[in-house]
């Protein structure tokens, strides 16, 4: 019995999940096919439940028909075909993809609309999970000389992408990319994601840099552009992608901003380190948080600018209890010059609890220092002059640091040796100038006599006792009988 369709009204998947497929029916492929009147009255019956969107009734039809052992094998291929569409339209796709395979194995298919069901179930395999089985079918299909349209590829693609099998897809994807015209993100996207997985570096840095001259307000490709870099041992080329994208506006975040200070750091520049956060501060881009602060301090310091370090340890003193910013303050301090302000900091962190005798120890070595850059006092001056004279006052504030350190503190016997040593100093001095008052009567001996004092005083540092001038050493042992001071700390 012959029976008139109107066109359209069975074709398999059109459109399906983005490949186009389009299968004929397999009783249009023949004008010789006609279906018996008892399945044709059932397929018109069925094709008006479809026409209304009654798709499970035109279910039980097809199921109840196909049942029946008189059927011709187009005619079971053909209901198998509509059994497939209607389960599709329903969401059912495990039931769709037997009926296909059923339509395949029934024998009633011409050689076309095999290829073409292959197609249809290795799409609807993809789209079920089944990423590898569907990957092969696709694949098979193509390579037997299937027509490679741009939506079975794509299908391909996302296929052995799915199953994670990237060297079977980027062939693929690389025909998929290079045929399409234009080229939308997606295609550059799939191409950046499988040289990624695959380590081709270059070929990477390529795409990204072509993706950049298209779309340039895309921070996160000049990132990854930057982090490719950095991976591959690069890092002096990805600072200058993060100095680029500072320039042109585009590090806004706080986290790709301090990138740029991480970078500085790493490439020992402190100073340009410094100078970033303080302006990036005042504007605001970087919080003025106690940790940033404390970082620019750091930064001025290891640059040798303690007095631009002060404002910042001043500032992020205030706005935390952390007992080492008041001493890196006082630090700080002490390197500028200011030991008297670096004093106050020091006893600052000793009043929230900072170990005093380590505190102590610190001032007095800070004060020492400073002493120590005053050039020797004259003995012509009044003894007013000389207690007042800077380097009196900065041996004597050294010496009440030293003496200040408790007893009990682990600093004591490094405290009690400062303290002799600057002690016999100032006693050294004295009798220099009292020698002097007196007009002396052995200049030679008195001289050496001060030589070999110093020789004692400075072998804590040298080593051992050493006196450079040779013409002394015969005074040593009338000196070592007369007087032998103590030797200086160590």
């Amino acid at each position: 019995m012959a029976i008139s369709f109107r066109k359209g009204a069975v074709s398999i998947l059109s459109g399906l999940l983005l490949a186009g497929a389009t299968v004929s029916p397999a009783w249009s492929q023949a004008e010789s096919r006609e279906f018996s009147q008892a399945a044709g009255d059932v397929i018109n019956k069925t094709m008006q439940y479809a026409e209304d969107e009654k798709y499970e009734a035109a279910l039980e039809e097809l199921r109840a028909l196909i049942e029946r052992t008189d059927l011709q094998a187009f005619e079971r291929a053909t209901i198998s075909q509509m059994i497939g569409q209607y389960s599709y339209e329903l969401g059912r796709m495990g039931a769709a993809q037997r009926a296909f395979e059923d339509a395949i194995q029934s024998g009633g298919l011409l050689p076309d609309d095999v290829d073409n069901m292959n197609v249809v179930v290795a799409q609807l395999m993809v789209g079920n999970g089944q990423y590898r089985e569907g990957a092969e079918r696709l694949e098979s299909y193509l390579r037997s000389g299937g027509e490679e349209k741009t939506q079975y590829i794509e299908l391909l693609v996302n296929g052995w992408v799915q199953t994670e099998d990237f060297d079977r897809a980027l062939p693929w994807a690389e025909k998929w990319f290079n045929t399409a015209k234009p080229k939308a993100r997606k295609h550059f996207d799939m191409m950046n994601f499988l040289y990624s997985h695959l380590g081709m570096a270059d070929d990477q840095i390529r795409l990204i840099k072509d993706m950049i001259d298209l779309w340039p307000s895309d921070k996160h490709l000049w990132q990854i552009w930057s982090s490719i870099l950095a991976n591959n041992g690069r890092d002096a080329e990805a600072f200058e992608v993060y100095q680029m994208m500072y320039q042109a506006g585009l590090l806004t975040d706080e986290d790709d901003l301090l990138k740029v200070v991480q970078y500085y750091d790493f490439y020992d520049m402190p100073f340009e380190a410094a100078n970033f956060l303080e302006r990036e501060m005042e504007a605001q881009r970087i919080s003025d948080s106690p940790e940033n602060l404390q970082q620019t301090a750091y930064f001025f310091r290891s640059a040798r600018e303690p007095e631009r370090a002060i404002p910042f340890l001043t500032r992020a003193a205030k706005l935390s209890d952390d007992i080492d910013l008041n001493v890196e303050l006082g630090e700080a301090l002490s390197e500028s010059g200011a030991c008297k302000d670096s004093e106050a900091a020091f006893k600052t962190a000793i009043g929230r609890g900072y170990d005093r005798g380590k505190a102590q120890m610190l001032i007095g070595s800070f004060y020492f220092d400073q002493y120590a850059k005053f050039d020797r006092l004259s003995c012509s001056l009044t003894n007013a002059q000389i207690q007042n004279a800077p380097r009196t006052l900065s041996r004597k504030s050294a010496l009440n640091a030293f003496k200040s350190v408790p007893k009990k503190s682990r600093q004591s016997g490094d405290a009690k040796k400062w303290t002799q040593f600057i002690e016999a100093e100032i006693e050294a001095d004295d009798r220099r100038c009292e020698f002097v008052s007196c007009g002396g009567r052995d200049v030679t001996k008195e001289l050496c006599y001060q030589k070999i004092k110093q020789a004692y005083d400075a072998a804590i540092f040298t080593n051992g006792f050493q006196l450079d001038d040779k013409s002394c050493k015969k005074f040593v042992p009338d000196y070592d009988a007369e007087f032998r001071i103590s030797a200086p700390p160590e």
